[in-house]
């Protein structure tokens, strides 16, 4: 049986070389699980996301279910307080097990302090009716032509304005 040569030709994976870094930092917060910082967005959602940041994991003296903390400014306060327990539900199937018993949520200003100097922006959404060439425009309602369904030949002309802005720019 021939040997197996390796693929990699002496590099080593990114992850391999980092995980042990980055597993050794988040724990020193009380993370167990890196995922959750690096992996916040997929975890909570967007709109949680750009409102909130996981600060600290902190285990009570029995060691029964760990506290997670949650960094926001105060105006979006009231919205996370709401949001507790669905946002534990979603920790906690990252674990895979019900490792988070309470949430709790510390406000900050929006500039002051090191440790709060987060940015809670989200991505600025780009309108669909911005910066159209009327042109392009045309040039998409003519290749739809005309149908039966308005709304069909309406969002399939929207569809044909957003693909030829893309291969414009």
């Amino acid at each position: 049986m021939p040997t197996r040569r390796s693929s990699t030709k002496g590099f080593k994976r990114t992850d391999s070389l980092l995980s042990a870094k980055i597993r050794q930092a988040s724990e020193t917060r009380g993370f167990a699980q890196s995922r959750l910082l690096t992996q916040w967005a997929e975890i909570v959602g967007e709109d949680v996301s750009s409102i909130s940041r996981p600060v600290e994991v902190s285990y009570g003296r029995g060691g029964m279910g760990a506290t997670l903390t949650l960094l926001t400014n105060g105006s979006n306060a009231p919205i996370l307080e709401m949001q507790k327990e669905q946002l534990r539900a979603k920790v906690n199937a990252v674990y895979g097990y019900n490792a988070i018993a309470r949430v709790r949520v510390t406000q900050t200003a929006a500039t002051g302090f090191a440790e709060g100097q987060v940015a809670f922006d989200a991505k600025p959404k780009m309108r669909a009716d911005t910066a159209v060439d009327p042109v392009i425009r045309q040039r998409a309602t003519d290749t739809v032509g005309t149908m039966g369904d308005e709304s069909l030949r309406d969002a399939l002309a929207r569809l044909g304005e957003n693909i030829l802005n893309k291969t414009e720019r």
